[in-house]
């Protein structure tokens, strides 16, 4: 469960607008019509101030305190989209992948409350993306599956689908991919898909108290996001063997969220 936000955590936020000067200067900001680090931005990104690598940043998901993707709208979204798309296009640039991940709430790793994402830069692709790589695509396959049967199935629209993949790691873990393969994770439809994923929120809210979540984007081979509530104590067995015990079976948590 997260509280809501205080007077006191609102006031002392450097991730809220006219704090401008609490965090480092500013990479980027959208709109760009504006003198950097003032107010006036929708997002912004700024250099992580206690980086775990050596180049990671920061993207403000809005300037009002929002603590989650879900309290967005689609235009907001579109506007994350947009700065992690330009940012990727930086770390191509320079050599380097981007991989991007947002935290919502303390018991999800998340230091700020401000709605965020953390953008880090690489040297080579993560091991977890990379072996999701391959022909034939094991997501095409499990995607097809998945339609066919329907009973993980929460919504499909422009040309995506969200879903409980079987053998879910947590209850109500949820995934959202293009039905085709697509392989730009940072291509047109990443609005569209940071859409689904805040709709995915706000239908768990619609459960119970807002509960800590992690979303992160694996944008090579068949891009897709994937959204994990921190509902789950992962212990030896989860973290040692690689084995997940899930007290909800995914067609039932589909089914939740689909009422």
């Amino acid at each position: 469960m997260i509280d809501p936000p205080t007077e006191e955590e609102i006031a002392s936020c450097p991730f809220c607008e006219g704090h401008e000067d609490q965090t480092p200067p500013e990479v980027l900001a959208l709109p760009r019509d504006r003198a950097p680090d003032t107010p006036g931005w929708q997002v912004r990104v700024v250099p992580n101030k206690y980086p775990a690598f050596e180049r990671q940043e920061v993207v403000v998901h809005s300037p009002d305190h929002r603590r989650s993707l879900g309290e967005l709208d689609r235009p907001q979204l579109e506007l994350v989209a947009e700065a992690w798309r330009l940012r990727a296009e930086a770390a191509r640039a320079a050599g380097m992948v981007q991989f991007v991940g947002a935290n919502e709430g303390h018991a999800a790793g998340a230091s700020l409350l401000h709605s965020h994402s953390q953008l880090v830069w690489l040297g080579e692709e993560p091991p977890i993306p990379r072996a999701e790589r391959g022909r034939p695509c094991r997501l095409c396959e499990l995607l097809e599956r998945e339609r066919r049967d329907g009973t993980r199935v929460i919504e499909e629209r422009e040309g995506l689908v969200l879903l409980c993949p079987y053998a879910s790691r947590s209850p109500y873990e949820c995934l959202i991919a293009p039905i085709d393969h697509e392989e730009d994770g940072y291509g047109p439809r990443l609005g569209a898909g940071l859409d689904l994923a805040a709709d995915a929120l706000r239908r768990l809210n619609g459960l119970g108290p807002q509960r800590p979540v992690n979303l992160w984007l694996h944008e090579a081979g068949h891009w897709h996001l994937e959204l994990l509530p921190r509902l789950n104590v992962y212990a030896a067995l989860e973290l040692g063997a690689g084995y997940y015990i899930n007290t909800l079976a995914p067609e039932q948590a589909a089914a939740d969220l689909r009422g």
